[in-house]
């Protein structure tokens, strides 16, 4: 067999000898879904497609803008120009990659009522979902399957990975008992993003599933690793066992998110009657810092503050009304995923 030809493809992959053929097989036979297709799931998607991962479920409600490009990989200015969904055009850029494996590209607002759907048959998920809800919605749907995922985030150049089993104990809602108020968390749009340390993230969290996937599970790292690449900081958290006592989820085998009470938190929104406008009750939270937030939010656009609540105006188009019990009004669409995009930019959750 000549040293140069498809049939060695995966040759230097399997010449690791942790991984091996054995190891290989067992990532040739894997399915993976990536949830998100930004800055985390481009890179991740494309280091597990060249990997020969057997199956991606690429899954993203997105479409791809100019402001993705310095970041987010396997996109190109066409992409931006025509407006691609994000999903359908990594899995393009993925299918020239590596014509070997399967690709579905799955356009969706992932939600309580379609994750199973959405999931189903996986073998592990990675979370580049940039968004708080999502992965406690993600979270209880891993623990009630016993699906493992990759946790990953990144704001500035700062981020954290840790894949959990979804075998319980500790789980992530554990490390972050409930969602955090919205004046609480940056996102990428309010405090900007370095593309390296996203894509550093992505390969953490790569590394981690391609651990768990060719059977060198006694490998994964067992604490959360969170990482400052421009203050030179790499730091470990271990999550303890005994915080499992008091979890709703992989405590007491509470599924909030999933099948319980707070389902409605987490996807309540709706058209408004009338006006070219939805309103978004799933971040409602009694402490929302309007101040706070309309310091951060002049850094992106023309703002209106006032006692009752903060205006964003972050283009021609469109504005996000937060008021300080967590409800945000998003005008200039009337569509519902549209409105929950804007959102996670600008609000987060």
């Amino acid at each position: 067999m000549s040293s140069d030809s498809p049939d060695n493809r995966y040759a230097r992959q399997i010449q690791f000898a942790p991984i091996g053929s054995e190891g290989h097989d067992c990532i040739t036979h894997s399915r993976v879904a990536v949830l998100g297709a930004g800055a985390l799931g481009t890179v991740a998607a494309e280091i597990l497609a060249r990997a020969g991962v057997g199956k991606l479920v690429i899954i993203d409600r997105d479409v791809v803008e100019w402001t993705n490009l310095q970041r987010q990989a396997l996109y190109i200015e066409q992409d931006a120009i025509d407006g691609r969904s994000k999903a359908d055009a990594t899995c393009d850029r993925l299918k020239a990659i590596n014509s070997q494996i399967e690709l579905q590209p799955v356009v969706a607002d992932v939600a309580s009522g379609n994750i199973g759907d959405i999931l189903k048959e996986v073998d592990l998920v990675i979370d580049a979902a940039d968004n708080f809800l999502l992965r406690f919605l993600l979270n209880d749907w891993s623990l009630k399957t016993e699906t493992p995922w990759v946790h990953g985030g990144c704001v500035g150049a700062v981020g954290q990975v840790r894949l959990f089993t979804g075998k319980g104990r500790p789980c992530f809602r554990c490390l972050v008992p409930e969602p955090p108020p919205a004046s609480a968390v940056d996102t990428c749009d309010t405090a900007g993003v370095v593309g390296s340390a996203t894509h550093t993230v992505a390969s953490l969290q790569s590394t981690e599933a391609i651990k768990w996937l060719s059977g060198n599970r006694q490998h994964v790292r067992t604490a959360l690793l969170s990482i400052d690449l421009w203050n030179n900081r790499f730091r470990e958290l271990n999550i303890s066992p005994s915080l499992s006592d008091t979890c709703p989820a992989c405590g007491n085998g509470e599924y909030q998110f999933l099948e319980g009470d707070r389902t409605v938190q987490s996807e309540a929104a709706a058209t408004l009657c009338g006006r070219d406008a939805v309103q978004i009750t799933g971040n409602c939270n009694t402490n929302v810092d309007l101040k706070l937030m309309a310091d951060r939010w002049k850094k992106v656009g023309r703002v209106q503050a006032n006692p009752f609540f903060v205006r964003l105006f972050p283009d021609d188009t469109h504005s996000l009304t937060l008021f300080r019990d967590g409800r945000v009004v998003v005008t200039g669409t009337s569509e519902i995923s549209v409105a929950r995009t804007l959102c996670d930019r600008f609000v987060g959750g």
